[in-house]
């Protein structure tokens, strides 16, 4: 039965009371009843115009317009802070679920244990004046001026979410084998997308491709390696196609085929088919010496082992030949490629995330090295920088938490190099001290509930305690409709604000919301932002849900 509470026109506003209390996505989290183990309630939506309405539920709808004073009285002694003060609508979908609609969006409200969820924005509304609800068995309609959202519970396992985020890849952000931003020459039409260059292709097709590898190692799914192997040949193409042994390009396009972006340095192939963009970041370094070893051990056959060695050797001899160094066409380091002890200094707040680069690094180029001449030139070169220079323990300090300067994008290049050093080193005593500077980081970012996080510190740690439950919760919550649209959470009532902004000088709150309410972006981006988006002109990926979901199933830490 589906039941209709609509908001006239007329109606006056009502002023809520304000009381606190914890902020969560309920629907993301409930399990669903009946259904196999590891099910929870995955939220969805799809737009509709009031055609669209009556034709769907002509034959079950009771309409009723009751916004009397039992109800009006039931919200007022609601003890939950609301995202708004006054309300247009009000409907009862159970006992102990109640929706509030208001001209900033929706509000469903859990009586029992005081959890909230916000709707707002286009991610889940047509228009943010919400003017009535009507409730299916697993699904509430909101009428706005615009037309009506359907809101769905729909019952889902991570895996399925998992496989919806592949095919999304595949389909839209497959660019020659990179994994590349999706723009929408139309407003949230995933139709008209098209593939364009970023300034880091290389990290985020290695963030790809890693997911690509746990989830063949772990399932044996035959797409699932040969989409890391196109992946990991767009990566090393990334090296080749510079034409200086060792150095990556961020990204390449094809000439008359790619669209040319207006930032960046780029020049072109011998040929003149091809473009390639330089002034590579330790962005990219870190996305390759992230991604190398893991394709190596997981899925490289054997004749693919020769080619990512000689690769990798290449990549490594060029910045220690170049005194730790990425040496640009120029002649010049890149604005980041530098790693030398005599240069790390020259930003102390980065000295220990760059010495943690580097030793990482070796430690990865030792790995694939194995047995060969090059093992030898690379253990000395690390050796010569924990004895001589102290990198070690300078790793002890990589975050360094200067309010209002907060950089999370090295945070993610932080965790990225952790990984690989702890599963490589073999020294108890350096293991330890790693094992220190990862837990020291791991702390300050527990907050954030970040799932590639908590499972990067469990592996590397062998913790047993890494927040399991709020990392499953984050998986949970991250919306399937990863299209970029405007989020503005900035004029809530309910949402704790920093007095401080952030290091653009965006409004932040000092809680993380839930994933399904904040703007969509990756692992790199402030998650305490309030406000975001591009105005549903361009889709993410969603390697960033595939990487820590896979990660985790691969060392048995989630399901």
């Amino acid at each position: 039965m589906l039941i209709w509470s609509r908001a006239l026109r007329h109606l006056r506003r009502h002023t809520l009371p304000v009381a606190l209390v914890s902020i969560t996505s309920v629907g993301a989290l409930l399990f669903a009843q009946g259904q196999p183990a590891g099910t929870y309630l995955q939220k969805t939506r799809t737009f509709h115009s009031a055609t669209d309405f009556n034709r769907l539920t002509a034959s079950k709808v009771r309409v009723t317009r009751d916004a009397n004073s039992e109800l009006e009285l039931r919200i007022r002694r609601l003890p939950v802070h609301l995202p708004f003060s006054q309300f247009t609508v009000i409907a009862v979908e159970s006992p102990s679920v109640t929706w509030i609609g208001s001209a900033q969006g929706a509000a469903r409200v859990h009586t029992t244990d005081r959890h909230v969820e916000y709707f707002a924005g286009q991610r889940w509304l047509p228009d943010d004046d919400v003017t009535g609800f009507g409730f299916e068995e697993s699904a509430t309609w909101v009428e706005t001026p615009k037309g009506f959202a359907r809101i769905e519970y729909k019952p889902m396992t991570l895996e399925e979410k998992s496989r919806h985020f592949v095919d999304q890849i595949q389909k839209r952000h497959n660019r020659w084998g990179l994994t590349a931003t999706s723009e929408l020459r139309v407003t949230g039409d995933l139709s008209t997308n098209r593939t364009v260059s970023s300034d880091n292709d290389g990290l985020w097709t290695a963030i790809y491709v890693a997911a690509e590898c746990f989830r063949y190692k772990v399932t044996g799914e035959p797409d699932a390696r040969e989409n890391a192997r196109r992946g990991m040949q767009a990566i090393l193409r990334l090296e080749s196609i510079t034409g200086i042994p060792g150095f990556p390009a961020r990204s390449f396009i094809k000439v008359g085929d790619d669209v040319q972006p207006s930032d960046g340095e780029w020049h072109d192939t011998p040929d003149k088919g091809w473009r390639w963009k330089g002034d590579t970041s330790s962005d990219e370094i870190v996305g390759h010496y992230f991604v190398y070893p893991i394709y190596y051990d997981l899925v490289a056959d054997e004749s693919e082992k020769v080619v990512l060695r000689a690769a990798l050797d290449r990549i490594t001899n060029h910045i220690l030949d170049h005194n730790y160094q990425l040496i640009d066409v120029d002649g010049q380091h890149t604005r980041w490629g530098w790693w030398a002890p005599e240069l790390i200094w020259r930003e102390p707040d980065e000295t220990g995330l760059r010495a943690l680069h580097m030793l990482a690094h070796l430690r990865v180029a030792m790995h694939l090295a194995g047995n060969t001449p090059s093992a030898a030139k690379y253990r000395a070169a690390y050796e010569d920088l924990i004895k001589a220079h102290k990198y070690h323990l300078l790793t002890r300090n990589q975050k360094i938490a200067i309010p209002g300067h907060i950089n999370h994008s090295d945070d993610e290049l932080a965790f990225l190099s952790y990984y690989p050093l702890l599963q490589y080193e073999t020294n108890a005593e350096l293991l330890a001290v790693y094992r220190q500077s990862l837990e020291r980081s791991w702390q300050i970012e527990r907050p954030e509930r970040n799932p590639l996080w908590n499972i990067i510190y469990a592996v590397g740690t062998g913790a047993q305690e890494f927040d399991r439950a709020e990392s499953l919760r984050t998986l949970r919550e991250i919306p399937l409709d990863t299209i970029m649209w405007t989020v503005k959470n900035s004029g809530r009532l309910d949402v704790p604000i920093d007095p401080l902004n952030d290091r653009f000088n965006h409004n932040q709150s000092l809680i993380v919301l839930p994933y399904d309410e904040i703007p969509v972006w990756k692992w790199n981006a402030n998650p305490y932002n309030l406000d975001g988006g591009s105005g549903g002109r361009s889709e993410d990926d969603g390697a960033y849900f595939l990487l820590p979901y896979w990660m985790g199933r691969y060392h048995r830490l989630v399901n």
